[in-house]
């Protein structure tokens, strides 16, 4: 095999100069106001800029930023389905693909998609499809690809807004929009739409909740299409993050409405003159 002479090779043997940094555990404060001054124990939300038909070769697009969170979702489709074997004759599919950019994160990433990736893209898939009328549109797939651009915390409750914005912006009949809002529960004391630190924080030490919490929520139908839910916690905490997480959704939905009829007045036709 001919050798690359051009191209410095490194030593056989080698190790990250992380393994030799002794960083301290993060651990975010659980009492007082939150790093970016917002309040604890209220449904505060980070203000959030959405924007739809970014991408043209997409059949419908949106782009999401919350704080430093950024996302970026495109839609394809309604497509000939590819495997003809599982073709279904009343009803259509709906899947999913959800990514993380290798500088999306702290530590660099792969393009690969890893286990985080996947267990995202099925939590993405399980609540959009109860909002889509896939029965009018049998033997036809619908992909939804969602691009993380920067995770600075709650990636998969703006990822399940940002792919509803793009499947409405796509023209895919639906129910009702899906929002996001996702809650950090640290023993009495909880945070809504965490950032990155929060999340990854360690809890206090013997708290009875601490978890998190991310739901999907209809706002128009009132009903909750989605839930994922990690840590101890509660019924009664359990529930009450519910609350608060649905209230949240109701904060950031006239934005996402506002954005979406933007959307439609820009790609509508002007009014004929008569």
């Amino acid at each position: 095999m001919p050798v690359d002479t051009k191209r410095v090779r490194g030593p056989e043997v080698s190790q990250s100069p992380s393994l030799f940094t002794n960083e301290p555990p993060v651990v975010a404060p659980s009492h007082g106001p939150r790093k970016d001054g917002r309040q604890r124990d209220q449904v505060d939300v980070r203000p959030v800029f959405v924007r739809c038909g970014l991408v043209s070769q997409a059949k419908g697009s949106a782009y999401i930023e919350a704080g430093d969170t950024k996302l970026m979702c495109c839609v394809y489709g309604p497509r000939e389905t590819e495997r003809k074997d599982d073709t279904d004759m009343k009803s259509g599919r709906l899947t999913t693909d959800m990514r993380f950019a290798p500088f999306s994160c702290p530590e660099r990433g792969s393009w690969l998609q890893g286990s985080q990736d996947k267990d995202f893209s099925l939590m993405l898939h399980e609540s959009l499809q109860p909002a889509l009328c896939l029965h009018k549109y049998p033997r036809s797939q619908i992909e939804v690809n969602v691009m993380v651009l920067e995770n600075s915390g709650s990636v998969l409750a703006h990822a399940v807004t940002c792919a509803s914005m793009a499947l409405a912006d796509a023209g895919i009949e639906m129910y009702d929009l899906v929002l996001g809002c996702a809650l950090r529960q640290d023993g009495a004391s909880y945070v809504v739409d965490p950032t990155y630190v929060e999340e990854n924080s360690y809890g206090s030490v013997n708290s009875v909740n601490v978890g998190s919490l991310a739901v999907a929520f209809m706002p128009s139908l009132n009903q909750i299409s989605g839930l994922q839910s990690d840590g101890e916690m509660t019924e009664e905490t359990l529930t009450a993050g519910l609350r608060t997480c649905i209230e949240g959704c109701y904060k950031i939905y006239p934005v996402i409405q506002q954005a979406l009829a933007k959307a439609v007045r820009r790609v509508a036709p002007p009014p004929s003159e008569s």
